[in-house]
């Protein structure tokens, strides 16, 4: 069977799935729980100057009978003791000496943050993790993702750490910055041994229509929040990407966004991470998800072949290219499966407004058809078939041909002019404007006449 453990940067676990410092990791009690339920590791909820919280603190984005896609939060760092932080991570630690507990840290000055580090280390803390993303609350006082967006600030605190540390240091990295590489190269000037990202992002969830006020609503008021869960892993995935690709970054990376099952996490990892971190999940179905992670986990590496989590790490990493260096050659086309079509015709609406008119009714029956001369592969339509495999993409193009934008821009083959006979939208079917209005639509529905090129064609089924 596969071996789940990892080393990261020097702190070992039994497998990659840690709980992300947040409200899950907030006592001994709950990071014991979870180390039993099966998870791998836990960042503690931020160590620091104890807060006050508010009431309420969560929000919420629903899509259609999906809840929780999107989770926002006003909360800050721990409101309890360090004190009680530290001997609960002590306790934890003998229990369960061979998972990953990280300290999750956020002072201000040179001084705390060598006390704070220290005191970690004594609790028995595996490493640490330098809170430098938190969007709200905290970086009015100067931390948080104030540090994060201020690369020579957060180089020169990292330094400041390195300085007492004796266990592996990782930065948290705040998604609320233009380019993300920036704060990592300077965590790595800095000394750190791994980055993790990302934090959550600055956001207003949705707006009360009755008392004009943003969610989570604190006596009439809001504010803005972290936005984390589901619907934030592309933008995660895209940044752990950017990191893990960067020549001048070369950290070791925890992945964080997102992640909600095993296929999640494997993205994640494939994608250059090499533990990975949860946090709504676990808030909104409890930490009992680890059972289908690691097994899911596991069964797929099975089928992969792969023995251990180090072999699976960037492995999509050489796919992805800049826009300028995939193959313009390359051709698919659209083809509806009439055996599975339940004749909703969404593909047809999509392709008729949102893309390229490219999918015809025909009359006598409701299966759509892919007017393929029209087709540019976009793949709208399958996207948005209810069915799955009913509308599959096909490669149509001979395989054989390799050109990209690159390369036609050094041999000039180009559009350089407005009205470029190069621009690829001079060389499919476009319906004249007057075509999409009152009695004039008839000439884009099934069986009647067509503008093509300026001219009226009738088409040959007409």
């Amino acid at each position: 069977m596969p071996d789940l453990s990892i080393n990261f940067a020097g702190i070992k676990s039994p497998n990659p799935f840690w709980l992300a410092s947040a409200p899950p990791t907030n006592s001994g009690y709950q990071v014991m729980k979870a180390f039993d339920a099966g998870w791998g590791g836990a960042v503690w909820k931020t160590l620091g100057v104890p807060v006050v919280n508010v009431s309420s603190r969560y929000g919420g984005v629903n899509y259609r009978d999906k809840r929780l896609v999107g989770f926002n939060n006003i909360e800050l760092i721990s409101d309890r003791p360090l004190a009680d932080n530290l001997r609960e991570i002590e306790e934890v630690k003998k229990r369960f000496p061979n998972h990953a507990v990280i300290a999750s840290l956020m002072v201000q000055s040179r001084q705390e943050w060598h006390d704070i580090v220290r005191q970690s280390q004594d609790a028995g803390a595996d490493g640490f993790e330098l809170n430098f993303g938190c969007p709200h609350g905290m970086c009015e006082r100067g931390m948080g993702s104030a540090v994060g967006q201020e690369p020579k600030v957060l180089q020169m605190i990292v330094e400041w750490v390195m300085e007492v540390a004796q266990k592996p240091v990782i930065v948290k990295l705040t998604p609320n910055i233009s380019d993300i590489t920036e704060p990592a190269m300077a965590a790595r000037r800095g000394g750190a041994d791994a980055i993790s990202l990302i934090n959550t992002i600055q956001s207003i969830v949705g707006v009360d229509l009755d008392k004009f006020a943003p969610y989570p609503i604190v006596d009439g008021k809001g504010t803005n929040g972290g936005y984390c869960g589901p619907a934030v892993k592309p933008i995660a995935l895209n940044m752990v990407k950017n990191c893990a690709q960067h020549p001048d970054v070369r950290l070791p990376i925890s992945g964080i966004g997102g992640i909600e099952n095993w296929r999640d996490a494997v993205e994640h990892i494939l994608l250059g991470a090499s533990s990975v971190q949860v946090c709504t999940a676990a808030m909104h179905f409890g930490f009992g998800i680890i059972r289908e992670m690691t097994s899911g986990l596991e069964q797929y590496m099975v089928e992969k072949g792969f023995q251990t989590i180090d072999q699976m790490v960037g492995k999509a990493l050489p796919n992805v290219l800049h826009w300028e260096d995939l193959n313009m050659k390359y051709k698919v086309t659209a083809n509806i499966h009439e055996d599975k079509c339940i004749g909703c015709q969404l593909c047809y609406t999509a392709c008729e407004d949102g893309a390229h008119q490219a999918i015809k009714l025909n009359a006598g029956t409701r299966v759509p058809e892919i007017i393929e001369e029209n087709c540019v592969g976009c793949n709208l339509c399958s996207l948005v078939c209810p069915v799955e495999n009913c509308i599959t993409m096909e490669q149509t193009d001979s395989g054989t041909q390799h050109l990209t934008w690159k390369e036609r821009t050094e041999a000039g083959d180009i559009p350089v002019e407005f009205n470029d006979e190069k621009a690829g939208g001079r060389h499919h079917w476009v319906p004249e404007p007057a075509a999409a209005l009152g009695k004039e639509r008839h000439k884009t529905l099934p069986g009647k006449a067509r503008v093509y090129a300026g001219e009226t064609e009738v088409p040959a089924d007409a």
